[in-house]
């Protein structure tokens, strides 16, 4: 009798969960039907967790032929533009540079309050979505489980903030600020022990949070509405809860034209970064000339590597030379750890933090008002703009690995893990160039006032195995160069080919190419003012678009708690009523007191949830 009752309970804990699982839906479903419609382009040609209506195809109103698979108006319209570019510094080769540097002076001079400002924005959403109502959201849905264990996603963002910039920047940024203190820091004499507080400072500033906010809060729009609604990976994408079908049409294509402009004038302006380096180095070693025609050879030959590496594929190409790069830049790191001033870094790498920390409220929304002077136009204006510009690419990496991460989750680990790997990097490699300086055992700030690319090979000249370290440097800067072109032309050719992932193989050989491109022209037409020029001039107006971006997101993730709260209260309905239901049951099958006790407990156990 006992195991005949055991059964039937069994029987109906199997059909109570069945019907719960079936109220769940229906709620679901009338919830997406009673909050705005949604019809998406799906990532793939099926129906979505969240969507309620017909898909479409990523790719539906592409143009064909000769090895591409394009979106006619985003790929046009950006070629136009750029080429048009390419081809006007190629014809005034000679007022390009002047013309760079008055643009630059007039563009950081006028709008620096508002990227310095639009940077501080990213930063306070990313702490809102985080620890507000939105944070416990899952990329996915519900049920989604991640697909990299937690160590290996921390793993991928660390490789996500590792690259050119922090080769080019690690030791000539602290050393600049060493010999030359930022305007803020009033009263601070160069070269002293305050100096290289302050150096340290502003140099984990501009590779700190700030940066990463802006990655975390692009990727998170592209995850959501990629895993939640179905969405391809592109920009416009995150637009939807505010243009609607809009985004298919004028103003969706806008927004990816901005999206390609800004991220291959961001890339290309680390490219030319990191080749400048790579010359400076060959120079180091083996004498060879740094010169523009150098230079320029040397991108034509580095981005035929990067073209191999396409054609060999995303496994057999860019995944290899990205983990072969990520290691011999730990080794690398922790080499010069052990053999350099070990306790100066470590304690030097304390003592940073706590001081950025001090200094960052005043940092963020310093713009130097009361002075006549634009210090930030080639430091913090360039860096917030060179950020955002990379923000696509950044974030599309990003977002394609966090599935399954709640909100909060998503954008402390974006946040919190690279920034402290970036601090770690800085602390090592620009503390060994301070210890070097301020003990008077070389002059490395007289290479940096010379060339800044050469910084870092003035530095490990001062090193054990000087001659070994700087060949690795060469070669870290290289493919870093060959993996950023590899990267940087799939997520081109993602955004202009409507959201598919499968384009053909030519196409993304054509953005490679066009990227070394533009990183040749950018060389040719001034050097370093000219790269932080372009970053400045396409990074401007996309932080308009990034801005909104911003709201919409705030939009998607408030439709998604609506959805989610009806569901919730629906179920905890259906769980009262089959509470009640027994009480029911038993007080038919034992009597009106044992009726009395049973709802008296339903209630308890009621107010109990």
């Amino acid at each position: 009798m006992s195991h005949l009752t055991h059964e039937q309970t069994a029987r109906e804990q199997r059909a109570f969960a069945m019907e719960l699982k079936r109220v769940e839906e229906d709620a679901r479903k009338k919830a997406i039907r009673d909050r705005d419609q949604f019809r998406g382009l799906q990532i793939a040609p099926t129906a979505s967790f969240e969507d309620d209506a017909e898909g479409r195809e990523p790719g539906d109103q592409n143009w064909t032929g000769y090895g591409f698979d394009v979106h006619p108006h985003v790929t046009f319209v950006s070629t136009f533009v750029l080429v048009g570019f390419i081809l006007l510094t190629l014809m005034f080769e000679k007022d390009a540079s002047e013309f760079f540097k008055t643009a630059m002076e007039g563009i950081t001079a006028t709008t620096g309050w508002f990227l310095v400002l639009t940077a501080n924005v990213f930063i306070l959403a990313a702490v809102y979505f985080a620890f507000g109502r939105f944070g416990q959201i899952r990329i996915g849905g519900n049920d989604a489980k991640p697909e990299f264990s937690t160590l290996a996603w921390y793993a991928m963002l660390l490789s996500a903030g590792m690259g050119i910039g922090l080769m080019f920047w690690s030791v000539g940024e602290p050393m600049f600020h060493y010999a030359s203190p930022s305007p803020m820091f009033a009263g601070v004499q160069a070269q002293t022990p305050e100096a290289a507080q302050a150096a340290m400072g502003v140099t984990y500033f501009h590779w700190g949070m700030h940066p990463w906010a802006i990655y975390a809060i692009v990727g998170l729009g592209l995850a959501f509405f990629a895993y939640n609604r179905g969405l391809p990976l592109t920009i416009r994408s995150v637009f939807y809860p505010l243009l609607g079908n809009k985004i298919y049409g004028f103003w969706g294509n806008l927004i990816d034209v901005l999206s390609v402009l800004a991220t291959l004038v961001g890339l290309a302006t680390s490219l030319g970064l990191g080749v400048q380096q790579i010359n400076a180095g060959l120079n180091a070693l083996f004498g060879i000339g740094i010169s523009t025609t150098t230079q320029v050879t040397l991108i034509a030959g580095i981005t035929a590597i990067a073209t191999l590496s396409v054609m060999a594929g995303l496994d057999k190409g860019v995944k290899r030379l990205s983990q072969a790069n990520m290691i011999l830049a730990a080794v690398f790191v922790m080499f010069l750890l052990l053999v350099g001033p070990t306790i100066f870094i470590l304690s030097g790498f304390t003592q940073n933090l706590g001081y950025y920390l001090t200094i960052f409220p005043e940092l963020s929304l310093w713009t130097e008002t009361f002075r006549e002077s634009n210090w930030q136009g080639s430091w913090t204006v360039f860096y917030w703009a060179w950020w955002i510009s990379w923000s696509p690419f950044v974030g599309m990496f990003i977002a394609r690995i966090s599935k399954g991460r709640t909100v909060r989750e998503f954008v402390l680990g974006v946040i919190l893990i690279p920034t402290l790997l970036s601090f770690v990097w800085m602390s090592v490699f620009g503390g060994s160039a301070l210890f070097v300086q301020s003990h008077g055992l070389g002059d490395i700030v007289a290479a940096v006032n010379d060339d800044v690319a050469t910084a870092m090979f003035a530095m490990l000249d001062h090193f054990p195995l000087s001659q070994v370290l700087s060949f690795t440097a060469i070669v870290l800067v290289t493919i870093f160069f060959v993996t950023s072109s590899d990267s940087g032309s799939l997520v081109v050719d993602h955004l202009t080919s409507g959201g598919k992932l499968d384009s053909p193989t030519p196409q993304r050989v054509f953005w490679a190419i066009m990227e070394g491109v533009i990183a040749a022209v950018l060389l040719i037409g001034g050097g370093l003012t000219t790269l932080q020029t372009a970053s400045v001039s396409t990074g401007l107006p996309f932080a308009l678009v990034l801005l909104i971006s911003v709201y919409s997101l705030y939009v998607g993730f408030s439709q998604e708690t609506y959805v989610e709260n009806a569901v919730k209260r629906a179920v905890s309905t259906a769980k009262e009523e089959h509470r009640v239901q027994e009480a029911v049951t038993s007080a038919i099958e034992n009597g009106e007191d044992s009726f009395t006790s049973s709802v008296a407990l339903s209630q308890r156990e009621k107010d109990m949830t």
